[in-house]
């Protein structure tokens, strides 16, 4: 049985806390292995090693930096398969998936390989008489990331790259429930040439996150995670004088325009099921007979989804994490019926051989559901799509600004002064057109509105940048002509 520590100066490290979490098979609802609960101490360890290794990391020029950037985007692409076995065993999502999610993150480690451009800025040669400005961005010191179970490969790779390339080094706490990606990603970061301490990984629960944000130390803090815990995120690190991102919840609405080509609609609409806080999970189909179509195209594909674990691979849904999640979105389906909406697809009676103790639930498709519903206001991250009809394309712009959430929206029409007026209006962070979930390639930057976001930065990106390094702006003066009698050797040192 695995048995999982922490990774600290490019090894693995027991820690001193006795406090140990389970780790399970979704599929099976077997336990695989063990990681440790970091204790206070733990952390305080693992933050001063971090902090150690800083300066010498700060000084590194970035050229080098990006040199191992490469290395490590080679041994990613190199390890993709045995990653997605991993992360696949522990999350439960089919292997494609683990793949993509993979391919994803790595695409923010290419990007951190251009870091010596990125770093780049401005200069002013004459301000006034004998006077020039120049700004650069320099690295925070010690940053930490605390990443959820449902991209346990991507959402960290969203992190870190980007903040060790501006030369930070950095702490990443991961979800208990599935760390073992990451620790084996941590490996291949140090065979790539990463200086030991420069990044470190604590397993871990609420103290260790607690301890995260209390560390004097711990200059800034990532978070992607439930709204509930993003806003304690940021109210706590903030308090403490810390930056922080906290990227949460979200509830993205497609909307569905008459002229939409209802095949791609359906082909979005099921590809993006699941345990993801982009998934596209509130349908919004803009008139009763734009609502009967897609109700008519629906049904037969939600139906038709192929749940199986991992291992089958034909698997299109796998298991959801744990019992307390499929208890969750059990809950939430049966207040949706209760509350008057139409379940048309039910999942909930899935039964595989094999693993009848696992945690599947196939897709569920609910119509006519009204926005005082729990299953149209909650995030409920699983495979529950909800289908809210409107008369017109006002009421479904006015729906998703009046939502909670602004972390995604989609719209589907062929018609181009819709599409513009839409992405111009909609209050949300990330806006798709004809797209099903509109997460931005690694060069742009991802983050939502309202309370989707905590924070100034969305992550990755120029954004990722900003938010890793402060500004410096220098302005000097120097007297023209020189020195009547002056000597210059710049062989010796002796230059005056």
């Amino acid at each position: 049985m695995i048995i999982l520590g922490h990774f600290v100066s490019n090894e693995f490290w027991p820690g001193v806390s006795n406090r140990i979490s389970e780790i399970r098979n979704p599929a099976t609802g077997a336990v695989t292995g063990k990681a440790a609960l970091a204790s206070i101490e733990d952390v305080d360890t693992i933050v001063k090693t971090a902090a150690l290794a800083a300066p010498a990391w700060a000084a590194t020029p970035p050229a080098s930096r990006a040199t191992i950037m490469f290395e490590f985007r080679d041994l990613l692409t190199k390890h993709t398969d045995e990653l997605a076995e991993l992360l696949s065993s522990e999350h439960g999502k089919s292997l494609p998936d683990a793949k993509a999610e993979i391919a994803r993150g790595i695409e923010v480690v290419e990007f951190a390989c251009g870091i010596p451009q990125l770093l780049k800025n401005e200069h002013s040669e004459i301000d006034a008489e004998e006077v020039a400005s120049f700004s650069v961005r320099q690295p925070l010191g010690v940053v930490a990331g605390i990443t959820p179970f449902n991209f346990p490969a991507m959402i960290p790779l969203w992190m870190y790259p980007v903040a060790i390339a501006c030369g930070n080094t950095f702490v990443l706490k991961p979800s208990e429930k599935d760390p073992s990606v990451v620790m084996r990603i941590a490996e291949l970061f140090a065979q790539a040439g990463l200086p030991p301490g420069v990044f470190n990984v604590v397993n871990g629960d609420k103290v260790a996150a607690d301890a995260l944000l209390n560390h004097p130390q711990v200059e800034a803090i990532s978070f992607v995670g439930s709204t509930a815990i993003g806003q304690h995120i940021y109210a706590r690190g903030s308090t403490n004088g810390k930056r922080v991102q906290a990227l949460c919840g979200a509830k993205n609405h497609l909307v569905v325009m008459p002229d939409a080509d209802l095949d791609r609609v359906t082909d979005a609409l099921i590809g993006s099921a699941g345990e993801r806080c982009m998934a596209m999970s509130v349908a919004v189909p803009v008139g009763e007979d734009t609502a009967n179509r897609l109700i008519e195209a629906l049904v037969p594909r939600v139906r038709a989804m192929k749940v199986a674990p991992f291992t089958d691979p034909s698997s299109e849904l796998g298991p959801v994490i744990s019992k307390q999640s499929y208890d969750r979105i059990h809950t939430y389906i049966e207040q949706g019926l209760d509350m008057g909406a139409e379940l048309v697809v039910d999942g909930r009676d899935i039964t595989l051989q094999g693993y009848e103790d696992g945690y599947f639930i196939g897709g569920c498709l609910f119509d006519h559901v009204t926005a005082d519903m729990p299953i149209y206001k909650d995030e409920i991250f699983g495979p529950v799509l909800s289908v809210v009809r409107v008369a017109s394309y006002e009421d479904a712009v006015g729906l998703i600004n009046d939502h909670e959430f602004g972390n995604g929206t989609a719209i589907f029409t062929r018609e181009g002064d819709a599409a513009r007026d839409f992405w111009a209006r909609a209050r949300t962070g990330i806006v798709g057109v004809n797209v099903p979930i509109p997460v931005p390639v690694a060069y742009h930057s991802f983050g939502g509105w309202k309370r989707s976001l905590f924070g100034d930065h969305h992550i990755h990106g120029m954004e990722g940048v900003r938010f890793n390094t402060r500004l410096k702006t220098m302005t000097s003066r120097w007297s023209s002509g020189i020195r009547t009698g002056a000597k210059f050797n710049f062989t010796d040192g002796k230059d005056l």
